[in-house]
């Protein structure tokens, strides 16, 4: 009896603990996958929420084209880094340095 007994608590233990396990657990979604980047309409309303601008990685810089060459440029303020952010705004960076809206 004692065998059956221990028998049947093994297999309900198998069999109801992970699913009452998966019940628990909270579903985890990133942000990354579920939401989109934000488009603005224009330089103005990026800059009221990103005042440097939206750089698209952290190695570029910011220039400025003197006599039809690029040179360095100093910025006012630092660019938001986030490469989904700048290809949703890529439109505004009109000298094409990885910097949309610079400031």
């Amino acid at each position: 009896m004692r065998r059956t007994l221990a028998a049947v608590m093994l297999v309900v233990g198998l069999v109801v603990a992970p699913a009452a396990a998966a019940q628990a657990a909270p579903q985890v979604h990133t942000s990354a996958h579920t939401a989109k980047a934000a488009t603005f309409k224009n330089c103005t309303a990026l800059n009221k929420k990103y005042p440097g601008g939206v750089a698209k990685s952290s190695k570029v810089h910011n220039t400025k084209t003197v006599r039809g060459k690029k040179v360095a440029a100093t910025s006012k303020h630092k660019p938001k880094v986030s490469a989904a952010l700048y290809a949703a705004n890529k439109k505004m960076d009109r000298d094409k340095d990885g910097i949309a809206c610079e400031r």
